[in-house]
C-alpha cells in the first residue's frame, strides 16, 4: 500500500476557501478512483490557511493511474496556484 500526506498551505482566506472547494471535488472523484482506499480531506481547527489530504493506495500502479486521470490533471494544478504544497509518501 501507499500513503500520501499532502500539506497544503495558502496566503489568503480568499485563497484557503477556493482552496477547499477544489481539494474537496478532487476527493469527490479519487474517492471513486480503482485502489483508492481512503482519500481524506482536513483543515486545521488552530490555522485557517492549513490544509491536509490523507491518501491511501492499493498499489503505485493504483497511483500512478490515479495522477493520470481527468480530475487530478485538472484540480491539482489549480491547487498548486492557491497553495505551497508539500509531500511525504509511505510505502507499506
Amino acid at each position: 500500500m501507499v500513503r500520501l500526506n499532502v500539506s497544503l498551505i495558502t496566503e489568503t482566506e480568499e485563497n484557503a476557501k477556493k482552496l477547499e472547494e477544489v481539494a474537496t471535488e478532487l476527493v469527490a472523484f479519487s474517492l471513486r478512483d480503482k485502489g483508492c482506499i481512503d482519500y481524506d480531506l482536513y483543515r486545521s481547527k488552530t490555522n485557517n490557511d492549513r490544509f491536509l489530504i490523507i491518501e491511501t493506495w492499493n498499489s503505485e500502479e493504483d497511483l500512478k493511474a490515479h495522477s493520470e486521470s481527468d480530475h487530478f490533471k485538472r484540480l491539482v494544478p489549480e491547487m498548486e496556484k492557491l497553495s505551497k504544497m508539500t509531500l511525504e509518501k509511505f510505502n507499506f
